[in-house]
């Protein structure tokens, strides 16, 4: 009886393999992992080289918004703001849904020199751009400061949440694949969606945009996305395994699951993807940058999320599991 039902076993084995084109994904594992380190070591020395653009939301500091009309120029406001202020100042142009234009002057004062925007300089601001930009009608709207407190209290109550998320997912692999060494799956998981959360981080400095709410926002997003690639993967290779026979070596079950969802997580990625480009597509023809500031880095978090969820995650937990022996 146990012949037989071996005998099934090794037929479906052959049926599986027979129905997908199987790679070697972890035979080419190195060149993942490389790819992966130079990428993040990229990240590190562009933010030397670039600096990393701090949103008034986490370090404190003052938002200006300005009603005008006609076309301003960014670069032009921005300097004329920065010489008056003597600090790093940003400049966010948009419009509103009723199709008014604004734009929103964002900076920070040396706390050593207890410099604050009061009325009077909020004034000679409004009139130097007045007297820059003539026939544009600028117009001061409203001045929000933000204390350096909040914003520290902010980033630690974000920095919390990603941290929790983590932990929950952790948790939820180690006892949803318990059957394929739950706890090395989960954290090995963990693991790939930092290295997406530090390709996310790269873009956002690659492309000068503020680290604020809209970063939390495509991080824990991001942390949903990309794991659920992740999940799909383990889940087949936890399939698998109750159908291959029991000497099939880990590298052999993991090259065939990731093959056979491969077709799968691309196709989803793309669609998604996709509706990502369309989106920054729109902000950039209307724009509206603060859509750019989510749509782009989503973009590549995506992308990151797909190539982590074949080529990292899985890799990293068949690596470990396989460590002290030599993979056939």
């Amino acid at each position: 009886m146990s012949k037989n039902k071996k005998t099934a076993q090794t037929v479906s084995v052959k049926s599986l393999t027979e129905q997908v084109r199987v790679r070697d994904f972890y035979g080419t594992r190195k060149i993942f992992f490389v790819t992966s380190a130079c990428l993040m070591v990229l990240v590190l020395l562009m933010c030397f080289i670039r600096g990393v653009n701090i949103s008034i939301e986490f370090k404190g500091g003052t938002l200006a918004t300005y009603a005008y009309s006609g076309t301003v120029n960014e670069n032009e406001l921005q300097s004329v703001a920065r010489d008056y202020l003597n600090t790093v100042v940003n400049v966010q142009l948009g419009e509103t849904f009723t199709g008014n234009k604004q734009t929103t002057v964002t900076f920070s004062f040396n706390l050593s020199n207890n410099q604050s925007f009061d009325a009077e300089m909020q004034t000679e601001l409004e009139k130097k751009l007045q007297e820059k930009f003539p026939d544009a009608n600028i117009e001061a709207l409203e001045t929000n400061d933000v204390a350096p407190s909040s914003g520290k209290t902010f980033l630690l109550k974000c920095t919390v949440a990603a941290l929790f998320a983590s932990i929950v997912l952790i948790l939820y692999i180690a006892w949803r694949f318990k059957r394929i060494s739950g706890w090395s799956a989960g954290i090995f998981a963990v693991c790939a969606l930092l290295h997406d959360l530090v390709i996310v981080f790269g873009t956002f400095v690659v492309c000068g945009f503020e680290i604020d709410s809209s970063f939390m926002a495509v991080i824990l997003t991001i942390l949903g996305y990309s794991v659920n690639d992740t999940i799909v993967v383990y889940d087949r290779i936890r399939e698998n395994q109750s159908i291959l026979p029991k000497e099939t070596d880990l590298p052999t079950l993991v090259n065939i699951s990731l093959s056979q969802t491969m077709k799968r997580t691309i196709r989803t990625s793309i669609t998604t993807i996709a509706a990502m480009l369309v989106v920054s597509v729109l902000a950039t023809v209307n724009h509206v940058s603060s859509i750019l500031h989510f749509s782009i880095p989503m973009t590549v978090g995506m992308i990151s999320g797909c190539y982590s969820s074949l080529c990292l995650a899985p890799m990293l937990w068949t690596a470990w599991k396989t460590r002290g022996r030599k993979a056939e």
